[in-house]
């Protein structure tokens, strides 16, 4: 998606700490102050969650370690008797210069939660999780069809708006 908007991205595969906190946001500017420190480059970084409305929001900031450990048929087993369905899958990318703040952009894909795990495509929670208006879980959907519509597309569209209006 990066370079068919004329960008060219490198990957840098490095674990960095993730803070306990209470929203998406002070995870992302927590790990990109540490990020810009080592690295001195220009940095694009995203945490994302699924919060879904039955459990309060949770997962939420704890979606990666919640998937780690129940996965979707955890989710599914928690949900099991719920008819109120409804969740979110929320990003915020985060984009930092060494010696600037960092600036944040949020996606939001609304949906429900599925009551069985479908499709082949996509990771984490996309088994589960129907976007808002649709019929099909994300994971059975083509990825550039999720793209369009999901919340790290979402919040990279926000993204491009900014370095366009920026450079």
């Amino acid at each position: 998606m990066i370079r068919d908007r004329g960008h060219e991205a490198e990957n840098i595969d490095v674990a960095y700490p993730e803070v306990q906190a209470e929203s998406l946001e002070m995870v992302m500017v927590q790990g990109l102050v540490w990020l810009t420190e080592r690295y001195k480059v220009p940095l694009l970084a995203d945490d994302s969650g699924l919060f879904i409305d039955a459990l309060k929001g949770f997962p939420g900031v704890y979606s990666a370690y919640v998937y780690k450990t129940i996965g979707c048929d955890g989710i599914l087993t928690l949900m099991e008797k719920e008819e109120a369905r409804g969740a979110r899958f929320e990003c915020v990318l985060g984009f930092a210069e060494p010696g600037k703040d960092p600036v944040l952009f949020k996606g939001i894909s609304k949906g429900t939660i599925s009551r069985s795990k479908r499709g082949d495509e996509g990771f984490g929670y996309d088994p589960i999780f129907i976007p808002e208006g649709g019929e099909r879980t994300f994971a059975e959907v083509p990825m550039g069809e999720k793209n369009r519509v999901s919340h790290r597309g979402r919040a990279l569209e926000n993204f491009f708006k900014f370095i366009e209006e920026e450079r």
